[in-house]
């Protein structure tokens, strides 16, 4: 079944489950690390609102969505090989996206933190990818494909070289 921690003042996850057959939702408490966290989680993967710098511990695979968002990160090395519904990175510190997942099989938000190249961002995004707000001057590191819509808005961007080879929808790169 689900796992639901979220919405506490919890500083560790010691005592956590190792495995966990549905959603594992620990957002919104005062995490410094996910140390303790399960090894393995067959639904989503919530670990948003809290004090997190990297993502050391987490689970290798996630089959539903992962969400890191509104962290501290300046870092996702740890974070899960393959994910299979969204991955949702926004609104962090992140200067880089290396230690992205391989791919992922929902849409990518890396959107309002402080890159300024995509590198190390999945090879494929099966929906849409989100890298708007951010302090791009290229797109190198792009993914490969994106199934569905790429939004680079609101960048710095003086160049279009390093886009993805493949969109499935729309190209959104206006205001920079």
């Amino acid at each position: 079944g689900h796992f639901y921690c979220n919405n506490n003042k919890l500083t560790n996850l010691e005592g956590s489950p190792e495995s966990v057959g549905g959603n594992f939702d620990c957002h919104n408490n005062q995490l410094t690390n996910l140390e303790g966290c399960p090894d393995s989680v067959v639904g989503h993967f919530d670990c948003s609102n809290n004090r997190l710098t990297n993502l050391e511990g987490c689970p290798e695979s996630v089959v539903g969505y992962f969400n890191c968002s509104n962290n501290r990160l300046t870092s996702l090395e740890g974070c899960p090989e393959s994910v299979g519904g969204y991955f949702d990175c926004h609104i962090n510190q992140l200067t880089s996206l290396k230690g992205s997942p391989e791919s992922v099989g929902g849409s990518f938000y890396c959107n309002n933190n402080k890159l300024t190249n995509l590198e190390g961002s999945p090879k494929s995004v099966g929906r849409d990818f989100y890298c708007k707000s951010n302090q791009l001057t290229s797109l190198k590191g792009s993914p490969d494909s994106v199934g569905k819509d790429f939004y680079c808005r609101d960048n710095q961007l003086t160049s279009l070289d390093g886009c993805p080879e493949s969109v499935g929808g729309s190209f959104y790169c206006d205001h920079n």
